[in-house]
């Protein structure tokens, strides 16, 4: 929407699956004037609101409907944020996870390489530190030890990457977002699960009794970062030391950046905040933590902030009671949406 609302144009792709309940995916769709309808993968849908945006249902895994598409061009630089998400949910279908964040991964920067395309920006995950305990998370972290296939799926796309930035000199910028929220948001978050469970007088299930801790991130600050470092290409690093690297950048144009408010708050005084801006008490079971979970993460985002002169900084209070204003606006659809195992990350 930030893109297309500065004149851009924009080619939008998803595959809609049922992850979690289509039905938010399209009601996101309409805000941008596209109406999904029962159209069939692949279908380009031409905004009825915005003259500069079109949507095609399709699957990034489609080798060759995605080459097409980019071949349909030109274009000045994807933005790549299709991915299969989830921590836990990667424990019960894994192959979804190498099917979109492998083979479509590497469909998009093949795309890319054939037609020419320098300026790829993607979404990696702060899930990636795994076990490393070092706090702040930095980028210039070992990150050798996931603890999920999610996150090792999104270390991969970042080594893939790499790789096409050093053969092909595509400037590839990866943004390791952490624990996003707001309007719109994932329906299997805590956010979204929370509410829908306090307005409904239902009981939320807490992990580790609440001691978990999350740099929690609002949307319109990752909307803002993406856009800046996607209008800013990466290049390379003239100090990079091949016999002493780091893996936040390269003698290829190649970055990593975190985006995160630096600023991590405990899950119990963030149901706080939501009880707070909802006007309403939560009813809590507390569970142990569950597989692939960690107990703490914390951004490090000095370097984003060099590079582009922003970093994420909206406050939980004041980004919790923006989420529940606009969830209570649109509760009618969304206490309506299927019930997803709650996920953090």
């Amino acid at each position: 929407k930030k893109l297309i609302q500065r004149g851009d144009t924009v080619v939008g792709v998803d595959n809609l699956n049922d992850y979690y309940d289509p039905a938010l995916k399209k009601a996101r769709l309409e805000q941008l004037g596209i109406d999904i309808g029962r159209a069939n993968q692949p279908h380009i849908i031409q905004s009825s609101r915005y003259p500069n945006i079109r949507f095609i249902h399709l699957d990034i895994a489609y080798t060759q409907s995605v080459q097409d598409i980019i071949g349909h061009g030109p274009f000045d630089a994807v933005c790549h944020l299709a991915a299969q998400a989830g921590v836990r949910y990667s424990l019960q279908k894994p192959h979804a996870y190498t099917q979109t964040n492998l083979v479509g991964f590497v469909n998009i920067l093949e795309g890319m390489r054939k037609h020419g395309i320098k300026n790829l920006c993607y979404a990696s995950s702060s899930s990636v530190y795994g076990l490393n305990q070092q706090q702040p998370f930095h980028t210039q972290h070992s990150c050798d030890h996931p603890v999920s296939l999610y996150a090792a799926t999104k270390k991969s796309n970042e080594l893939m990457a790499h790789a096409y930035s050093h053969l092909y000199g595509i400037a590839c910028t990866g943004l390791r977002y952490f624990t996003v929220y707001g309007p719109w948001g994932r329906p299997d978050m805590a956010p979204m699960l929370f509410t829908k469970s306090i307005l409904a007088g239902e009981r939320i299930r807490v992990f580790n009794h609440g001691d978990m801790w999350r740099d929690f991130t609002y949307i319109d600050d990752v909307a803002a970062a993406t856009v800046a470092v996607l209008d800013k290409p990466c290049t390379i690093n003239p100090s990079f030391d091949p016999t002493r690297p780091t893996p936040d950048s390269s003698s290829a144009p190649y970055r990593i950046f975190n985006v995160g408010n630096g600023s991590p708050v405990q899950l119990s005084a963030f149901i706080r905040h939501l009880e707070a801006a909802l006007g309403k008490p939560a009813l809590i079971d507390y569970a142990p933590t569950p597989p692939g979970d960690v107990l703490r993460t914390h951004a490090d985002a000095q370097d984003l902030f060099t590079h582009i002169g922003f970093k994420p900084s909206t406050d939980l209070a004041d980004g919790i009671l923006e989420f529940a204003h606009w969830y209570l606006s649109q509760q009618s659809v969304l206490m309506r949406q299927q019930t997803q195992p709650l996920d953090v990350d």
